[in-house]
């Protein structure tokens, strides 16, 4: 029998969160328009709408946070944060910014020009809109296996190098700026990719002279993957498996706020002086200047510690573990979800979950809003409504379809996993109640966050 694992922490401080009644979240949700971005956090009793800032920080993270150097130039703490950065992820040049969006901008300004192509292992929300409004054309070349919810390739994130080099012959290297290389694949359900697919597609962009920029913001979760899953690396640390990873590429965009532990802040790091020079220009105008980029020193201190205790192999051990304990409870109970698990959330396949609610009557927000008002735990869609639009204004209507449990780290114990399984099962019982939605507001771009909506039968779901 395989002995359970605790949390390798101890609880010193706690925040007392409310259990609220039905009526209560019923009103809740429709002020909310359906739509759990637009929720007070008051009125959520588990909050698993992302696990983007909501990180419990260490004691030496909140140490580091006192010792803030708050000159406006040549802070003490950014020479910290380059340090981590050029230490764990091997990137000699590093440029902080507000979050990681921030860098997204950055970088697509710099390097896309109109008529560029973008190819990417499936697409990110805010880094597809970042390389639209530069001019480019985002292009999936992720393998088919993504798409598919119930398929178990143990690196659904690979690029598919078919698919890519379709592209380079049809519109020449020389109009594909970068590969957007995530690590892990958000909108496929936290799905890896392996060392293996990284050399194959840096020894091909780098043969056509392509950059690859990689979307680093959950890598070292990235690296536990393949330390359990690809063979030969089994013995290898984390951290070494992660500075393996990203030296196939030319740099990264960073979310602090998911890896590294902290609330807020991100960063842009590159190989290329040019790409940072010109990345320092662009900081100064958007951010701030790139010894800060938009962020106090406190926080540019906490991220250089955080990213040195995410790549700890005991804890990413136990941040999976926690994924995956939520996520075997539902599949023991015929729950359909993404397989195989991902590193940073459970994801319902709400098409599965709903067949009877058509994609243009978006299944995953319904699903989403009806776990709210279940039990107050508070979810994420990821199927149509994130897709969005396409340029002439159809819908996109994804192959996933999905509600996103997202798990923040070192947040929630095992026992908030059974409130949260115990809610999921009881809605999959009672699933030929709930009603589809429609969209009441929609907002030009990245309609997800403020949308609204109201049920279709006037109910969302039956009593």
């Amino acid at each position: 029998m395989q002995r359970r694992q605790a949390e390798p922490y101890k609880i010193k401080v706690v925040e007392p969160i409310a259990v609220t009644t039905p009526q209560h979240r019923l009103r809740a949700i429709a002020e909310a328009g359906y739509n759990s971005f637009l929720l007070r956090s008051e009125d959520v009793y588990i909050d698993l709408l992302t696990d983007s800032g909501t990180s419990a920080m260490s004691d030496n993270q909140w140490a580091g946070m006192m010792l803030g150097d708050e000159a406006y130039a040549g802070s003490r703490n950014f020479y910290a944060l380059q340090e981590a950065v050029r230490d764990i992820y091997g990137y000699p040049h590093v440029i902080p910014t507000h979050q990681g969006r921030g860098a997204e901008h950055i970088i697509s300004q710099i390097l896309i020009r109109p008529g560029d192509y973008v190819p990417g292992n499936m697409y990110f929300t805010t880094t597809r809109a970042h390389q639209e409004r530069a001019g480019g054309t985002f292009v999936d070349v992720v393998i088919p296996e993504a798409h598919d919810p119930q398929n178990r390739h143990p690196f659904k994130g690979n690029v598919h190098l078919g698919k890519l080099r379709e592209l380079v012959d049809r519109v020449g290297a020389d109009r594909i700026p970068y590969l957007s290389l995530a690590v892990t694949v958000n909108m496929a359900g936290g799905q890896p990719v392996s060392l293996d697919n990284m050399r194959q597609v840096s020894a091909f962009c780098r043969e056509r002279g392509i950059r690859i920029m990689c979307d680093a913001t959950r890598c070292a979760e990235n690296a536990y993957f393949i330390k359990e899953r690809e063979a030969g690396q089994a013995d290898r640390p984390c951290r070494d498996i992660l500075k393996e990873m990203l030296s196939y590429t030319d740099g990264c965009t960073m979310s602090g706020k998911k890896d590294p532990l902290v609330n807020i802040g991100g960063f842009l790091a590159t190989r290329e002086f040019d790409v940072y020079q010109k990345a320092t220009q662009l900081v100064v105008l958007f951010e701030g200047m790139p010894s800060y980029g938009g962020l106090a020193g406190r926080d540019m201190e906490a991220m250089a510690r955080g990213i040195r205790e995410m790549v700890d192999d005991d804890y990413l051990a136990w941040r999976i573990g926690q994924v995956r304990y939520l996520g075997q409870q539902l599949l023991e109970a015929g729950v359909p979800i993404v397989e195989p698990i991902g590193g940073h959330a459970v994801y319902l396949d709400a098409r599965s979950f709903l067949p009877h609610i058509e994609q243009a009557q978006y299944p995953a927000q319904a699903l989403a809003a009806a776990l709210y008002l279940d039990s107050g735990v508070r979810a994420m869609e990821r199927g149509n409504v994130s897709a969005g639009r396409r340029p002439d204004g159809s819908e996109y209507f994804p192959r996933l379809e999905m509600v996103r449990l997202t798990i923040p780290r070192r947040v929630y114990t095992d026992r908030h996993m059974d409130v949260v399984a115990d809610s999921v099962m009881t809605l999959h019982r009672r699933r030929d109640r709930i009603q589809g939605l429609n969209m009441i507001y929609e907002p030009p771009t990245l309609r997800f966050f403020t949308a609204r909506f109201e049920p279709l039968g006037g109910m969302l779901a039956a009593d």
